[in-house]
């Protein structure tokens, strides 16, 4: 993931801050994490939910994240320093350097969503998977694009701001592909959980708008010939912004969570 379209020296922040505000211990458990698992965080980036796995499965199980950016895997091994049990490896999860039939338990987070193949990489979790184990993909659905009110103006330049990273190679829909992917693949006793993204009733807290503000301020060079110029771009910018922060508005956005067992 060389062309990682989030990338920025903040991005390491960003995540962490995101991974910290979703329930992923409860997800970790509800989709089959358990003591003792030999676990595979595919796609790491700075290791927050590699500690959370680490935890979950702990001193007799173990957990190897994987990144193809050395940045995130020195940040993830820092922050898992006091979890023996936690190691990395830098890798690319559409085709990592590990053994066929290996974990008990794949995880992938935010990741199939930047690939122009979610399928083949999906064949590669599949992979490192032994027989009997659980193969999880968490990802988005519609994101930034379920808000009431909504204003008419604003909903339209949030569908160009959508164009443009699809064009980029982002799919804001990946998450409700990966049932059908699933089937396709073969796994067996497959379950999507849907939880939020985020579930905002009234103004947002100060981490979703910073995140907003850096996703905005990365994607700059992007959107601004899209938008006809920067003061354009900066005007839906701060529009967006402020319909986060209005207290008499409804803002959400879908994770679907799949999980399936290979034969």
């Amino acid at each position: 993931m060389s062309g990682y379209l989030m990338e920025s020296e903040a991005e390491a922040r960003r995540l962490a801050e995101q991974a910290k505000a979703l329930p992923v211990h409860g997800h970790l458990i509800t989709t089959g994490l358990a003591p003792g698992m030999k676990a595979l965080d595919a796609g790491c980036g700075p290791g927050i939910i590699s500690a959370v796995m680490g935890e979950r499965v702990g001193p007799q199980g173990s957990v190897l994240g994987v990144d193809l950016h050395p940045q995130r895997l020195a940040e993830a091994r820092a922050h898992c320093a006091a979890l023996p049990q936690c190691s990395f490896k830098q890798g690319d999860v559409r085709k990592m350097d590990l053994p066929s039939d290996t974990f008990d338990y794949v995880w992938c987070q935010f990741v199939l969503e930047y690939l122009p193949d979610p399928q083949g990489a999906l064949a590669e979790l599949i992979r490192v998977t032994r027989p009997g184990g659980r193969v999880v993909v968490s990802d988005v659905d519609g994101m930034g694009q379920l808000n009431w009110p909504f204003p008419a103006e604003l909903e339209a330049d949030g569908r160009k701001f959508a164009a443009v990273v699809a064009a980029a190679g982002f799919d804001l829909h990946v998450g409700r592909k990966m049932f059908h992917f699933y089937r396709k693949a073969g796994l067996e006793q497959i379950r999507v959980h849907l939880a939020p993204t985020w579930l905002v009733a009234g103004a947002a807290d100060a981490r979703l708008l910073d995140d907003w503000r850096q996703r905005f301020a990365t994607l700059e060079p992007l959107m601004v010939p899209a938008f006809g110029g920067k003061e354009a771009y900066s005007a839906f910018c701060e529009r967006y912004l402020g319909l986060l922060s209005d207290p008499d508005a409804l803002k959400y956005s879908v994770l679907l969570i799949t999980e399936g067992q290979k034969r």
